[in-house]
Parts: structure tokens; C-alpha cells; sequence
């Protein structure tokens, strides 16, 4: 996180964008966000020797991130046409156009409040220009649409540790893990979080 259409979808177990070591959105180093795509350099689930910074977050269908499992199939959906606005989105958060990226997730939840991939998309377009306050907002209406998928608490937990709040990162990382054990993601973030930490220590 063009959207298409409004893609109304109790999203499962496979999808959302991550933000683990993925946010899964973005197909650089220094552009990785929220829906699950391992084709990313810092997003292949057993890579742990990246930091926060260098991961992406993860956007649907952008390397890096994982997709909704249960997308419902409206007549139209949104992210089927490549000029659309979730598809747009999408396409400027995996080049690193992250203030792009965000104009159009932020207009595909406008024009289809419902559509879950966009919220998440939009979220973590928010977390790489770090208004954080955004992002928290943006998890929220997710939330709302279509709970604490492990996605979308993976997602969280790498925002918390962009943030540097370990306290938070972990608590969500490990509630996500609890949905969805052997999710290589989730554990990829898990790592992440505790490299982090360690390096945060060294430095204080």
C-alpha cells in the first residue's frame, strides 16, 4: 500500500501489507513496506541482517508484502486496472515515491472506504514518510474492516519498531506470531526486532 475498485475483503492469512523487516510495500532497501512480496532484496523471510531501516513496507501486491487471501470478488475490483489509483499507489510505494504513493492510497480510500488493501497501504506509505500519527490511523480503520489479521499486526509491529518502540514492536510481533505461528515473516521481524534491540543497547 491504484485502487480499482473497492475491494471489500475479510482478509486471512495471506495478505495485507507488511511491514515485517516487511512492511510488505517496497522493492528496495530503503523502500520496504507492508504486503508481503519476496521478490524484495530485504524481504526474503530468512534474511535477519537487516535493520528497520533498510527493510519495506509492505504494500498489496508490492514486493515485500503479503496479499489478502480472502479478497472478495467484487464485479470491479480495485488494483485490476494499472492506472487506477490503488495500482498507481502501489507501483510509486515499490520505486520509493512514498509521498506519491501515499496521494494515491490516500485517494482510493476516499473514493472505496472499505477496501481493506488500500487502508494498509496507506499505512504504510504513512510509517516511510514517518507521520506515524497518520499510520495509526490508517491500522485502525483496517482494524476495523477486518480485525487483527497476523498481517496486519506484523504491519504494526515494524511501524512500533521504525518508531524505536521495542516495547510496543514486540508485544505486537508476538501477537501476530501467536495467529499465525510459522508465518516466516512474522519470525523475520521477531529477528529484526532483536537485532535492533541489541544494537540500541550498544549504542546507549
Amino acid at each position: 500500500m491504484s485502487v480499482g475498485i473497492v475491494r471489500t475483503f475479510a482478509l486471512s492469512a495471506a495478505c495485507v501489507i507488511w511491514l515485517a523487516g516487511c512492511e510488505t510495500t517496497s522493492t528496495s532497501p530503503s523502500t520496504t513496506a507492508a504486503l508481503t512480496d519476496p521478490t524484495q532484496p530485504n524481504s526474503d523471510p530468512q534474511s535477519t541482517s537487516s535493520t528497520p531501516d533498510d527493510v519495506t513496507n509492505a504494500v498489496p501486491g508490492a514486493p515485500g508484502s503479503l496479499r489478502p487471501a480472502g479478497a472478495g470478488a467484487a464485479p470491479e475490483l480495485l488494483g485490476n486496472d494499472p492506472n487506477d489509483d490503488l495500482s498507481m499507489a502501489k507501483k510509486y510505494f515499490r520505486q520509493g515515491g512514498f509521498g506519491l504513493a501515499e496521494r494515491y492510497f490516500r485517494k482510493a480510500v476516499e473514493t472505496h472506504p472499505r477496501n481493506a488493501e488500500a487502508w494498509v497501504g496507506l499505512a504504510a506509505a504513512y510509517d516511510r514518510l514517518r507521520r506515524f500519527d497518520l499510520a495509526d490511523r490508517a491500522y485502525g480503520q483496517v482494524i476495523k474492516l477486518i480485525g487483527p489479521t497476523p498481517e496486519v499486526l506484523n504491519n504494526q509491529g515494524y511501524s512500533y519498531m521504525l518508531r524505536g518502540d521495542y516495547r510496543r514492536a514486540r508485544t505486537t510481533l508476538l501477537a501476530a506470531r501467536a495467529k499465525s505461528p510459522e508465518n516466516p515473516y512474522i519470525m523475520n521481524n521477531l529477528e529484526l526486532l532483536n537485532e535492533s534491540e541489541r544494537k540500541a543497547r550498544t549504542v546507549n
